[in-house]
């Protein structure tokens, strides 16, 4: 860690919505690590408030925010789907405002996930997708115990060059 901040990481609630929405506009243009695009989001405030109250109550789906003196700073889920065959995979996704890269924020928002994880019952398997070339997230994955199962060739497009992106999963 570079250096100390006042974090607070707590699962997230429909007043967020736009704080959320920000954050994401925010980041969505700071790295090319994203799959998410400036022209990704489409979601209303409305839209994102009632998702989040739906997630609130899921068993396999989960939102968690970092803040920072009052600002979301990060945004750490899983989603998971509620068909009775699969609703036991659930697909990790995070993001963080890259003026506080560096400070473990990455790591303790991502063992916040896992412990919720491991708390419910109903998931069995998570999943995420990473750029290969982003070394740092993958080495913080596999610490986590996260497996490399496939690189799928040409997984993502960015300014027109094609990535791979490497699919990992952690049994629960």
């Amino acid at each position: 860690m570079s250096e100390a901040i006042d974090c607070i990481i707590r699962e997230a609630i429909p007043s967020d919505a736009e704080a959320i929405i920000d954050l994401l506009n925010e980041t969505a243009t700071q790295t090319g690590y994203l799959t998410q695009g400036a022209d990704d989001l489409s979601l209303s405030l409305k839209d994102q408030e009632k998702q989040l109250d739906l997630i609130y109550d899921s068993s396999n789906n989960v939102v968690f925010v970092a803040s920072v003196q009052n600002e979301i700073i990060g945004i750490a889920s899983i989603s998971a789907s509620l068909k009775p065959k699969i609703k036991h995979i659930g697909e990790v996704g995070i993001v963080i405002d890259q003026s506080y890269w560096g400070m473990g924020l990455g790591q303790m928002m991502m063992e916040e996930l896992l412990s919720w994880a491991e708390e419910t019952e109903t998931l069995g398997r998570l999943e995420l997708k990473v750029q290969e070339r982003n070394q740092r997230a993958r080495h913080l994955y596999e610490k986590l115990g996260f497996k490399l199962e496939a690189v799928m060739e040409r997984g993502v497009k960015d300014k027109e060059r094609y990535l791979d992106v490497c699919l990992m999963s952690k049994m629960i």
